[in-house]
């Protein structure tokens, strides 16, 4: 089997873990299986890089940089021994994570002179973190005599646009992929950097949340990998969240288009996009436990035959605001809806959820906590006619999803649902659901949230699963 094995952040977070990853490697090797490894950056490493950057860019401490790249390069000294052991290449690994270290501090000086950070800096910066994990990990793996290379994104040939933080990669990079790594399987594991490619000018670009993952997935696509295994701390992805339902249980089998809905409804253990390169080429995609490997995990795919469960999952996304809009001069006034939805697209914001009353006199949508202001903004600075008569929002809120292909074209999912939150006095703020009948999602008071999750889950059974 040809399999990319991406392993995430705690997976890799120092060096005794990044050894037992490299033994959990070769030993599916052993099995014959011809593997492509895709790594994070140790652990902290990132947030920790970036939040020096901004401290930089503000008070521009140059003694405060030299003690941060201290710190790191203590880190990943001890790391790389850790996991390499005695090995002849070990000082071939430091003095490279030396001379990466040097370009962090060099690029971190210069923002405390400029004091200017652009998303350019950032996702320059950002790339560190997975760069100096490879070549540990890679020299972890050839330590057990098994040939490994590590290469950046850039270096494979995932080319992307120039959109900064959130790069999207041209088409291009499935063929060059496929060119520099095919040549080098089975005999050789090469290690990849996560999370980074390069544009068309070969500047540094990062691909945004799920990066490491999107990662793997484009690489799995490149080389019409039989599995795209995401290594993660948890038993694959989960009935619900185990903190809220201890009897919460890993799914089997999930679909491409259940994963994508529980990760948007507050699923956190994959982004939507990071699977859609898998999705377009249809690839299953495994969710395994690295400190649990014998578990065979939640697999992804395009369908499945059979359909045993209605509901598969409950979801909750906290850190969340309603905004809405009403007013009588809304009723039978054309494109309120089109000018509310383009103002808060012109201000960046993301709307999670969207409800609309019959009567046309009221709109209410569902925002990220951070976009609260803005959408607010926009919105009054929009209707400042008079059409609408008033912006409200409410910030203690949470929204609550039950996610399962089985739910479309079955009666009464709805009413199942509400009848339980009736009759257990949880009352519902705002009610969505899309006509594909995959998930039905709604509103409710912060503090209502965990007791509907708890109720739900209960009520579809999922502790059975």
């Amino acid at each position: 089997m040809k399999i990319i094995m991406k392993f995430g952040g705690t997976s890799v977070a120092d060096g005794k873990k990044l050894r037992h990853v490299a033994e959990l490697v070769k030993g599916y090797q052993d099995k014959d299986y011809q593997i492509v490894v895709v790594t994070s950056a140790l652990g902290g490493v990132t947030d920790a890089i970036l939040e020096e950057a901004h401290k930089a860019s503000k008070d521009g401490e140059v003694s405060r940089v030299k003690e941060f790249i201290a710190d790191l390069t203590k880190q990943h000294h001890t790391a790389t021994r850790e996991a390499v052991g005695n090995n002849s290449n070990v000082e071939d690994i430091i003095a490279r994570l030396d001379a990466r270290i040097e370009e962090i501090e060099k690029a971190l000086t210069g923002i405390c002179y400029l004091g200017e950070l652009t998303l350019r800096s950032i996702d320059y910066l950002s790339s560190y973190g997975e760069r100096m994990a490879a070549p540990i990990l890679s020299g972890a793996i050839g330590s057990l005599g098994v040939e490994s290379s590590h290469f950046t994104g850039g270096e494979i040939g995932i080319i992307t646009d120039d959109n900064f933080g959130s790069a999207y990669p041209l088409e291009s990079s499935y063929k060059n992929i496929k060119k520099h790594l095919s040549p080098l399987l089975p005999g050789t594991i090469p290690v990849v950097a996560g999370f980074i490619g390069e544009d068309e000018h070969g500047i540094i670009t990062t691909l945004g949340r799920g990066g490491s993952d999107f990662t793997a997935s484009i690489i799995g696509a490149s080389l019409n990998a039989d599995e795209i295994w995401l290594w993660k701390e948890v038993p694959g992805i989960m009935t619900t969240d185990p903190k809220l339902v201890p009897e919460a249980r890993p799914l089997e089998v999930i679909s491409y288009i259940e994963a994508m809905e529980m990760s948007f409804f507050g699923a956190k253990v994959l982004h939507p996009k990071a699977i859609e390169p898998a999705i377009r080429h249809d690839i299953p995609v495994r969710v395994k436990n690295t400190f649990e490997p014998e578990y065979p995990g939640t697999l992804i795919v395009k369908e499945q035959k059979t359909v045993r469960n209605v509901v598969k999952a409950v979801t909750v996304i906290d850190k969340v605001a309603l905004v809405n809009i009403s007013g009588a001069g809304m009723v039978g006034t054309i494109g309120v809806a089109a000018r509310a939805f383009s103002a808060l697209a012109n201000a960046g914001v993301n709307i999670i959820m969207i409800s609309q009353g019959s009567s046309e006199a009221n709109l209410s949508v569902v925002v990220d906590d951070e976009h609260l202001k803005p959408a607010v903004k926009a919105l009054k600075q929009e209707f400042r006619n008079g059409v609408v008569g008033e912006i409200d929002h409410d910030v203690h809120i949470s929204v609550v999803a039950i996610v399962g292909v089985g739910m479309a074209g079955t009666p009464g999912v709805a009413g199942k649902v509400f009848d339980a939150l009736g009759q257990n006095k949880v009352n519902v703020i705002m009610i969505s659901q899309g006509s594909s009948q995959h998930n039905i999602s709604f509103v409710v008071k912060e503090g209502d949230a965990a007791k509907a999750v708890q109720l739900l889950h209960k009520v579809f059974s999922l502790e059975k699963l």
